[in-house]
């Protein structure tokens, strides 16, 4: 069972929680490609067996999100698990305001992370010191922001906003609320998120647990994992014949296709298995296996 397993991960738990109902259940080493916060839900792509090796060339894709955002109060770690910290009306809000001011964070951005995150001071995750009450300095991040866009309004007091953004890895969607809140002056706190888009995986091709379950009770759960090679598609491929799959496999370099992009790309067999993910080695001409699943030949 080598491979991506695209997982709907439920509010409440957290993405090791996931990671570690799929060992117990199946045996099978797993690791995930990006953590969700326990209150979020959404998209969780597990890499699975020998493909928990190519987790890294997920990590670092670019992100949907739903993002509900709810006016009229402020949390102290920006989203509903928080403590109440801040009140004021959102009865002068307009759906114009808010997709304008929403529409100007857009682009590259500097902003501070939440102080409820992983995000490590003195080798601890901020989080961990804000819970104990101590002192917490975040510091600023930069966020890329594609795309923010309102796609549902509900004027009021507490007014509540439902939004769709493509984003960055990296981008905290608290800190885009947080910044929101302060264009608009509303206190806000992020009230639901949903991940829908991991790179080219999306939620709509994803598991429940139950259903994963239900998979590995009657034997089919190796029919849910995505092979290697189709994890990776948003990575250019070069397919290789047996002389050079061979080379591949024994972590030895291979020519570079003419016209070939630079950076990460799959390297293929005839079959379109994933043989190893190359990088093109700028200047020389080649293309060195990185990280390599095929054995040797």
């Amino acid at each position: 069972m080598d491979g991506a397993l695209l997982v709907v991960k439920p509010p409440g738990m957290t993405s090791h929680d996931v990671v570690d109902f799929f060992r117990r259940l199946t045996g099978v080493k797993a690791g995930h490609t990006g953590t969700l916060d326990t209150a979020a839900a959404g998209l969780l792509v597990l890499c699975v067996g020998r493909a928990t090796r190519l987790a890294q060339y997920l990590v670092g894709c670019d992100k949907t999100y739903w993002a509900e955002v709810a006016f009229g109060l402020g949390t102290d770690s920006g989203d509903a698990e928080g403590r109440i910290v801040a009140r004021g009306s959102a009865a002068g809000l307009t759906e114009e305001a808010v997709a304008a001011a929403m529409g100007r964070l857009t682009g590259r951005l500097t902003l501070q992370v939440p102080r409820y995150s992983a995000i490590k001071s003195g080798g601890r995750p901020l989080y961990r010191k804000a819970r104990r009450g101590e002192a917490v300095e975040a510091p600023e991040r930069e966020m890329r922001v594609d795309r923010w866009e309102l796609r549902e309004f509900q004027p009021g007091a507490e007014a509540v906003a439902r939004t769709e953004m493509d984003c960055a890895s990296g981008t905290y969607v608290r800190s885009l609320v947080t910044a929101l809140a302060e264009a608009l002056e509303v206190p806000a706190y992020l009230s639901f998120l949903v991940r829908t888009r991991v790179g080219r995986l999306r939620l709509s091709e994803a598991w429940s647990l139950e259903g994963i379950e239900r998979a590995e009770s009657d034997g089919s759960l190796q029919d849910l994992v995505l092979a290697p090679a189709e994890a990776l598609e948003h990575l250019p491929a070069v397919r290789l014949g047996e002389e050079e799959a061979r080379k591949v496999a024994q972590g030895r370099t291979v020519d570079l296709v003419e016209g070939r992009s630079e950076g990460a790309v799959r390297l293929l067999d005839a079959r379109g298995a994933l043989l190893a993910v190359g990088r093109v080695a700028e200047g020389e001409g080649v293309i060195r296996p990185e990280t390599v699943l095929a054995s040797e030949r």
